[in-house]
């Protein structure tokens, strides 16, 4: 069974040599004041020894490698996140590789600034991106190690000092990732870790005065912050994401396959997971809604590819699938049953892999499009079919969808391809044959668009926006020319 982890299970999966947890517990909003110092302690100021003080440690982090670590980390994520052994090791496969990125010199490149020259002998103007210096870091609970130890680490490259909170849930991931970066060389004083309910972590950083926050999950918590911080927030928030199949078919068994892990890997508890599938009549015709089908009934809880989900409860998702249900036209595809013969608590939700159809035109209603673009964060799809003369009906409900993280332009016809993509805003776009929404590697910016608090991870460019402000100093050292008349105006 799989279920909350116990004290017992936290201590048979401590290293015994490195002895308590670092985590700051808190019981009660009465308690975080002893730990709203801890920001404090990071200044604006890069500190002259910041950079090769952050070298040290991607440099031997080269050591993650080994396959017990590997494996490790593997079956922390396990036990704490309901997902299959393939989906947490590709987690930590990921994180792996994104130190690597940053081993040797890497770091110190991130700070890369420009010099422009003055008007004037002796002036010129020089571009630094600049640390904020006291951050926060707020993530979810279903990537309880990738998000957590790249925004941390693209935090500490930059100069700043962040405290970092994990979903209380999942809370022992992140903990043997900083003991891990201990051992490995990095000072005690580089990151706080606090440990938490919610409530108590917004007290503390509202309290402690941040001076950037990056949160990562719903949209309801992250508008929340972004008003008790008074926009001093980056976000990665919710993400109603699309999937449009284009007019040609091919490689119809990989784009099934595809289709079924962007919907329901991990239980679908993805920001990134296929919320809604636009089919073409001709995939309709060549028979993908049976295949999806058939493909889904194979996800069992022995091995994780189907699990519990933690936001939402069996009874709000069904009682979601029949007020779709209740739309002119809509037909349940497969699943939308309760699980059985399992032990998983009440609080959390148990369903079979299911998919909704909604005709097109009934979901741009506006009486409907708001139930059919509700984000479920579970195992759970809307599918719809277009004609060829259709595809503006699609691009308006694109258009109409506020989450824009991730999407899906599956075609290899350029024309088609160019035509959704110009129309279209989502921060991760992947276009092609081979195009998914899901499974974002170390390689490339993830994050959404279309907001001026959108934040990225993972690449050098995603770091410098979100961990740094750009700083122009203008160094103008003369010499005055003689005779310059000194006129005042």
């Amino acid at each position: 069974m799989w279920g909350a982890i116990t004290a017992r299970a936290a201590a048979e999966m401590r290293r015994p040599e490195v002895g308590q947890p670092p985590w700051h517990t808190q019981g009660s909003t009465a308690q975080p004041s002893a730990a709203l110092q801890l920001p404090q302690h990071a200044s604006r100021q890069r500190r002259s020894s910041s950079l090769s003080d952050h070298l040290a440690p991607p440099r031997r982090l080269s050591g993650f490698s080994p396959l017990q670590v590997e494996a490790h980390f593997a079956r922390v994520i396990q036990r704490v996140m309901p997902k299959s052994y393939a989906q947490a090791l590709g987690e930590v496969r990921v994180t792996r590789t994104f130190l690597e990125n940053f081993s040797g010199d890497q770091v110190r490149f991130l700070a890369r600034g420009f010099s422009v020259p003055g008007d004037h002998p002796g002036q010129a103007s020089h571009g630094y991106r600049w640390p904020f210096g006291p951050v926060a870091i707020i993530t979810p609970f279903n990537f309880p190690l990738e998000i957590p130890a790249l925004q941390m680490m693209g935090a500490v490259y930059m100069g700043n000092k962040p405290l970092v909170h994990s979903d209380y849930r999942v809370g022992l991931v992140l903990d043997e990732f900083v003991r891990l970066l201990h051992h490995c060389g990095m000072g005690l004083g580089e990151v706080d870790v606090c440990y938490g309910r919610g409530h108590i972590i917004n007290s503390i950083i509202k309290e402690a005065k941040c001076r950037s926050t990056l949160f990562t999950g719903s949209k309801r918590v992250a508008e929340k912050l972004a008003e008790d911080l008074h926009g001093r927030v980056f976000l990665e928030d919710a993400g109603f994401d699309w999937k449009i199949l284009g007019p040609d078919v091919q490689d119809f068994e990989y784009v099934g396959w595809q289709c079924d892990q962007d919907a329901y890997a991990c239980s679908g508890q993805k920001c990134s997971a296929q919320s809604i599938l636009f089919m073409h009549d001709s995939w309709a015709e060549a028979g993908l809604e049976k295949a999806l089908a058939q493909r889904a009934s194979t996800r069992k809880l022995d091995d994780l590819t189907l699990g519990p989900v933690l936001t939402w409860t069996t009874e709000q998702m069904l009682a979601h699938k029949d007020r779709l249900l209740g739309i002119p036209g809509a037909r349940l595809l497969f699943g939308g049953e309760a699980l059985q013969g399992h032990r998983i608590p009440k609080q959390y939700g148990a369903i079979q892999p299911t998919a909704v159809f909604v005709p097109l035109r009934e979901m741009l209603k506006q009486e409907h499009f708001e139930a059919v673009t509700t984000e479920l964060f579970g195992p759970f799809q809307v599918v719809t079919r277009y004609g060829e003369d259709e595809l503006p009906l699609v691009l308006e409900a694109c258009e109409r969808m506020e989450a824009h993280l991730t999407a899906a332009v599956v075609s290899n016809d350029i024309r088609f391809t160019q035509r959704v993509l110009g129309a279209t805003v989502n921060g991760t776009t992947y276009a092609g044959m081979r195009a998914r929404t899901t499974g974002a590697p170390q390689n490339h910016w993830f994050g959404p668009a279309g907001d001026p608090r959108a934040a990225g991870i993972g690449t050098p460019e995603a770091i410098r926006l979100v961990w740094s402000s750009h700083r122009e100093i203008i160094q103008d050292f003369g010499p005055v020319p003689e005779g310059l008349q000194l006129a005042q105006s």
